[in-house]
């Protein structure tokens, strides 16, 4: 949670405290997906349930203009891009501050848990909701991951105690337990585990030969666990703190290859973090967030096919971070904010090769919002430098650069739900320290990439009946990418990164939302669709053989679909995602296309009621017509595969 003054109409996608006249409100306020002046696409835990959404990486297969990664199983490493960016130009924040990878800049979203989510939205663009740090308005585009805070209307302890099985060898136990220990204090803790062998079944076909395998060395342990704490000694002031713990030791089954599928190669991460939220306010006019974070990230690589440990590596990454906010609503319609964040990163390895870089990095923002019935404009302006420099070695170029931003809404009618919205964004990413110091890879000369995107869009919304209503999002835009980074090779063992890069993306996106209840039954049907198309094509040089093609990895057409039946009996959910073929490589090669594929499941579920407690029984069915296709190539993904989940809450 953290206040705002009402005056400042902000949109957020955390929970909020508010002042309506003279009466202090205090809780979770719905999400302006509707009146949004940049594109806002969000799921909820009651959509998890009622479209079947296993995980996060499934969740985020529903919204449009993502692209996903998924090297495969339970254990296998997950990560997003949005409309052609690239993953380093997609922050993720997890409950309001964003998470950080200095190494590679890639954030796995399978070590967090859609157990303990309350929601999930992605904003692309800036999110109407100015009362935030800099750092969220520094990417392209930001996946928010919301987890349920700890509770405030209640005292008694209540626990969740949960145990997941499937397909594969998959177990996973998952235990909450929450609890206001006064009227201003409360405390909530999780924990969850998962075992998986994700030794499974795939055909392999090389020219007339056909073989059925099993994915080895895949075996996966991994654990997390988080503390969270909420104080609130009085109306206008409010602490809250988060810990965090993960671990993460498994085997990395590598590409699938012929005639061999050996592979010794085990991978074991560990994160931890910790942080803490102030957020007070002063009048009626006045508001401020006060934001601290401290991260440290592990990975312990090993291969044992190489004797001598030729190439081990271990690989440390430290990250101190705080930002300060303030707001300041002089009117009931015009709000401004100004935040500064500042943030030390310095990574360190055991190759002796490393140089231990490290970076300062300041950002300032200036955002203005105007909002009236008909009308809310946003504008910001951005201020980022980032200094680089290394204990044992030559530093990267220090960067520093200006980046404006320009959002509008506009409803369309009086009366109806009806809303027209445009916005322009120019951001940019300076380089990971892989890019920049990896040895024979790196450069210490490269230029930040730099975007501009484009959008415009409409949403439509209705209500009917008692609960029923319809929702329709669609929006079309246009990217330019900049001194984009690529690696080119000097030989057949040494590449580098250099800018060359121009890259132009033109696409639409589109989603509908509606819910259909029956009276004052308890019967109701909800359907969820949503589809993209990207056209993401490389404009760096007229006269290559690969100008225009579409960048590798990035569908041309994707899309997912879902219906729910809720009933007093058993719920039913019906949903598919998929998407076109696509190339492994921006060249296009022969042999390197990877073939689209949909993606069927079916879910059902019941909740018990016993007294005060509830059990909740799940059964979830994943690609029930064993289709085998692949996310990245030579990575295939699991055939047919079953869960069962028993939920029971105290």
């Amino acid at each position: 949670m953290a206040f705002n003054n009402a005056a400042a109409q902000t949109d957020s996608t955390n929970s909020t405290a508010h002042r309506l006249d003279n009466v202090d409100v205090i809780g979770t306020r719905k999400i302006r997906e509707v009146t949004s002046t940049a594109p806002v696409h969000m799921l909820t835990q009651e959509q998890f349930g009622t479209f079947g959404i296993t995980d996060i990486a499934d969740a985020l297969n529903r919204l449009p203009g993502i692209t996903l990664r998924d090297y495969g199983g339970a254990g296998g490493m997950k990560t997003v891009s949005v409309r052609g960016f690239g993953t380093q130009h997609t922050g993720v924040s997890y409950d309001g501050i964003m998470l950080s990878d200095c190494q590679s800049g890639d954030i796995d979203i399978s070590r967090y848990s859609l157990d303990n989510v309350a929601r999930i939205s992605l904003t692309i663009g800036d999110n109407d909701d100015i009362f935030v740090p800099a750092k969220n308005s520094a990417s392209a585009a930001v996946l928010s991951i919301q987890t349920f805070p700890p509770p405030s209307s209640y005292t008694r302890p209540r626990l969740t105690a949960q145990v997941k099985t499937g397909s594969f060898g998959y177990v996973s136990p998952f235990i909450k337990y929450e609890q206001s220990l006064s009227e201003k204090f409360a405390i909530s803790a999780t924990g969850e585990y998962i075992y998986a062998e994700n030794d499974y079944p795939f055909i392999l076909r090389n020219i007339s030969i056909v073989t059925h395998e099993r994915r080895t060395n895949s075996r996966m342990n991994q654990g997390h666990g988080e503390m969270n704490f909420t104080w609130m000694p009085d109306k206008r002031n409010m602490l809250t703190g988060k810990a965090y713990y993960y671990d993460n030791d498994r085997q990395l089954p590598g590409q699938v290859r012929y005639y061999t599928n050996i592979s010794n190669e085990q991978l074991h991460d560990r994160n931890a973090f910790a942080q803490l939220l102030y957020s007070t306010r002063h009048g009626e006019k006045l508001s401020m967030k006060w934001f601290v974070k401290y991260n440290y990230a592990e990975s312990v690589y090993t291969d044992g096919t190489y004797g001598g440990g030729v190439k081990d590596a271990t690989y440390r990454q430290r990250e101190a971070y705080t930002s300060i906010c303030v707001l300041y609503a002089p009117a009931s319609a015009w709000a401004v904010d100004y935040s500064a964040d500042y943030s030390f990163n310095n990574l360190s390895s055991s190759l002796p090769t490393d140089i231990r870089p490290f970076r300062h990095t300041v950002l300032q923002s200036l955002t203005g919002k105007y909002r009236t019935a008909r009308v809310t404009a946003t504008t910001r302006l951005l201020h980022s430098l980032y200094l680089n420099d290394a204990k044992d070695g030559p530093g990267a170029r220090n960067t520093r650069r200006l980046s404006p931003s320009v959002s509008v809404s506009y409803k369309i009618l009086n009366g109806h739900e009806l809303y027209l919205r445009a916005s322009y964004k120019n951001i940019f990413r300076s380089p990971t320290f892989n890019e920049s110091y990896f040895f024979h890879y790196g450069s210490t000369d490269l230029l930040p990439e730099s975007t501009d995107q484009y959008n415009i869009g409409v949403t439509w919304s209705t209500s009917y009946g008692n609960g029923s209503g319809i929702r329709i999002i669609a929006d079309g835009y246009v990217n330019h990418v900049k001194d984009k980074i690529v690696a080119v090779p000097y030989n057949m063992f040494v590449w580098t990164n250099i800018n060359v890069g121009k890259v132009l993306a033109r696409g639409f996106d589109a989603t509908l939302n509606a819910t259909h209840r029956f009276g004052t039954s308890r019967h109701s049907l909800s359907a969820s669709a949503s589809y993209s198309h990207q056209r993401v094509e490389n404009h760096t040089n007229p006269a290559s053989n690969y100008y225009k093609n579409q960048l590798a990895y990035i569908p041309i057409h994707s899309g997912s679909a879902a219906i729910g039946y809720d009933n007093p009996w058993i719920c039913l959910s019906l949903h598919a995602t998929g998407m076109s073929s696509r190339y492994a490589n921006n060249e296009h090669y022969d042999g390197t296309k990877v073939n689209g594929y949909v993606e069927t499941g079916i879910t059902a579920y019941r909740q018990i009621p016993i007294g005060h407690h509830r059990i909740e029984i799940r059964a979830d069915a994943k690609n029930i017509f064993n289709k085998q296709y692949e996310l990245v190539a030579r990575y295939p993904m699991p055939g047919r595969s079953y869960t069962l989940s028993l939920n029971y809450k105290l």
